[in-house]
């Protein structure tokens, strides 16, 4: 079971039943989780994916057939809680290739902006995101700049450079919706 921040990760998943009121069609934890083996702690739980812009009603298992766990798929959205360790924990013992591994491993290999960039897992997708700091604190780096947020702050996100470090000593937890930024495949 995913945990953020020592918590399960619960998904509500509501339809319209026969009658045409509404209900909760699922409800346990998320089970669609990334995780990077280079930074102890760090884990991103896929809530919820759309694969086309109008939304259609896709089950969790469709949901979990669909590609994106960093970007949304094509023409889709994608919705995460991530949890960012504290950059202490991991940033002496993590190489350029683990950084690049964990982008392969998440189907995003072409994002990631190399060992060369201001943080290692910087990254540039073809995405709007809108993103709140849910718990802690993190630092939004950029190339020309870092910016502070903490908890109850947003960022709206537009396919720009970017990494999340977490200089704090505790954990800290961002949501984010991602917005596919290009046009779906004709």
């Amino acid at each position: 079971m995913q945990t953020i921040a020592n918590r399960p990760v619960r998904r509500i998943v509501t339809a319209d039943g026969p009658d045409g009121g509404s209900l909760a069609l699922s409800d346990g934890p998320v089970e669609d989780v990334l995780y990077d083996p280079a930074r102890k702690g760090f884990e991103s739980a896929r809530v919820w994916a759309t694969d086309r812009t109008p939304a259609v009603g896709l089950t969790a298992e469709e949901v979990a057939g669909l590609p994106g766990l960093i970007e949304p798929p094509p023409g889709g959205a994608l919705f995460r809680i991530v949890t960012v360790p504290p950059d202490h924990v991991w940033r002496s013992d993590v190489s350029a290739e683990a950084a690049r591994a964990f982008f392969v491993a998440a189907g995003s290999a072409d994002i990631w902006c190399g060992p060369a960039a201001r943080h290692l897992y910087m990254q540039q997708s073809r995405s709007l995101d809108l993103c709140v700091v849910l718990e802690g604190e993190l630092t939004l780096v950029l190339d020309t700049t870092d910016v502070v947020l903490r908890a109850g702050d947003t960022v709206v996100q537009r396919g720009t450079r970017h990494a999340w470090s977490n200089r704090s000593s505790l954990p800290a937890v961002l949501a984010i919706s991602s917005h596919d930024a290009e046009s779906p495949p004709a």
